[in-house]
């Protein structure tokens, strides 16, 4: 645990989202729990003794997440992306296998990245675990279902990006108008369906 400021600890833990969950339903006075891949930061609220904060986090009793009380989302997505052939080779796997790979398996929102209603996906088959192109793309379009080192993703908008293109999909991640506004939460199961167009 290293302090963070004056009022906030950064934990660094393989048990991301176990420690994510323990925190928020365990300890008082914090103002927001942030998990990312390989940390969780507790933001304080001002004055807080971090020594304390430190102690009881310490004392947390860190169970597995079974389930996060949010509802499992489909992502219906058109498997014709331009790395598709990419991936099998690098994962040694027939582009039907990638697909089968890709949907076979539950995946779970870990914590949430670059843009608004962007989620690193983790869990899913680990044989689907690919370094990101050499080169990244300038504009990669939203809807854009991709892979990078273990994790799954959906790009909500426009952007650049590096990581390998499987699919598309017409889910909107991102909505001011809706609550919450991003569609997937920390801890949400996500499961890719395959579609034909």
């Amino acid at each position: 645990m290293l302090p963070y400021g004056d009022s906030a600890l950064l934990v660094e833990t393989d048990d991301v989202l176990p420690l994510a969950e323990a925190c928020r339903s365990g300890l008082d006075g914090l103002l927001d729990v942030v998990p990312a891949a390989r940390t969780v930061l507790l933001l304080a609220e001002p004055g807080t003794d971090l020594g304390g904060l430190r102690a009881a986090v310490e004392t947390l009793e860190v169970a597995a997440v079974e389930a996060a009380e949010v509802a499992a989302v489909e992502i219906p997505v058109v498997y014709d992306g331009p790395d598709l052939a990419d991936v099998a080779a690098l994962t040694g796997l027939s582009e039907d296998e990638v697909v089968a790979a890709h949907t076979g398996t539950a995946w779970r929102v870990a914590f949430g990245g670059f843009a608004p209603g962007f989620a690193y996906l983790a869990g899913g088959d680990p044989r689907l675990s690919v370094s990101r192109r050499e080169t990244s793309r300038t504009k990669v379009p939203a809807g854009s279902v991709g892979l990078a080192g273990e994790y799954s993703g959906v790009y909500p908008r426009s952007s650049p990006g590096g990581w390998q293109l499987l699919g598309r999909t017409d889910v909107v991640l991102f909505d001011l108008d809706r609550d919450p506004p991003a569609l997937l939460q920390p801890g949400a199961e996500v499961r890719f369906v395959a579609r034909d167009s």
